[in-house]
């Protein structure tokens, strides 16, 4: 076992475990971090922590020092080219009029490579783009195509709620998100109240979808017959959190209760519950003796 510490990947990037030497850098420390694809930075944002190595995503990251004032310069100096090979880019999309909408664009750290990041709603043929961009930066070209998701995350925003994005500030990966999560939320169900930026289901959607699940498990469900204090009556709504029920009494009346008391009114299971396949057929009436006698004999005789 070694130990790690957790390291957001450039500004907007993954969070990576990265093993660390003899003297752990501080959170909040930017670092200068070797990565399958060279030489990269990030910012510490945890603690040293002993992790088996079989929780550890690989290939494993090491940190190799903290970012000097050197560094600091080289980064902002890759950062101010990036911006110059965004433009440049753009333009040449535009002038080979490909449809794909260009998101972001990076320089690794050691400059030698440059990475395009573009959104697009198909395959796009940019061999002839690369051609021209390789000439252009003398530098190898890596086109990357995202999802909108992340186009968001790179791009970052403030979301419904008046917070930084969720993905921008500290998701480590998309997680599936799905409308019934919403139905048991009791959210409505109108596209621009639960989506975010992107377009998509809103991520935080799945933070309170088993706390709703599982307090959901107290409540009876929508049109069950309960009794109160002030009568029996019917069960239109509930209020999960609060753990309440709304219940439509006579006379059109309707009581916020919490669910401790009320008590449900159960079913005469023998009229209600149908025959299953375990459940035997009655049976029917014995033969009259003499029909019993001739199939004695029947049976003897054979």
């Amino acid at each position: 076992m070694d130990k790690f510490v957790q390291v957001r990947m450039r500004e907007e990037g993954r969070i990576h475990y990265c093993k660390i030497g003899d003297q752990p850098p501080s959170v909040g420390d930017y670092v200068i971090i070797e990565s399958e694809r060279g030489m990269d930075y990030g910012q510490v944002i945890g603690e040293p922590e002993t992790v088996l190595d079989e929780n550890v995503e690989k290939p494993v990251h090491s940190i190799v020092r903290t970012m000097s004032a050197d560094d600091e310069k080289k980064l902002k100096d890759n950062k101010e080219q990036a911006k110059a090979a965004y433009q440049t880019c753009a333009q040449k999309v535009e002038q080979h009029r490909l449809p794909m909408k260009l998101v972001d664009v990076e320089y690794t750290f050691d400059h030698s490579k440059l990475i395009f990041y573009f959104t697009a709603e198909g395959r796009i043929d940019f061999r002839e783009l690369v051609k021209e961009l390789a000439v252009a930066f003398r530098a190898r070209i890596e086109m990357r195509q995202i999802g909108v998701r992340d186009e968001a995350k790179i791009l970052g925003g403030v979301g419904c709620c008046g917070r930084e994005l969720c993905c921008a500030k500290f998701l480590k990966d998309f997680e599936p998100v799905n409308i019934k999560m919403a139905k048991v939320q009791r959210l409505s169900l109108n596209p621009n109240k639960i989506s975010g930026l992107c377009g998509r289901l809103l991520c935080c959607l799945k933070y309170e979808y088993k706390t709703y699940k599982t307090l959901e498990k107290n409540l009876p469900r929508e049109g069950t017959m309960v009794r109160t204090k002030t009568g029996d009556g019917k069960v239109t709504d509930l209020n999960i959190i609060k753990q309440t029920v709304i219940v439509e009494l006579e006379g059109d009346r309707y009581m916020e209760l919490p669910v401790s008391e009320i008590t449900v009114l159960k079913r005469d299971a023998a009229s209600q519950k149908p025959q299953g396949k375990d459940q035997q057929a009655p049976s029917s009436p014995p033969p009259p003796p003499q029909q019993q006698q001739r199939q004695q004999q029947k049976k003897g005789g054979a």
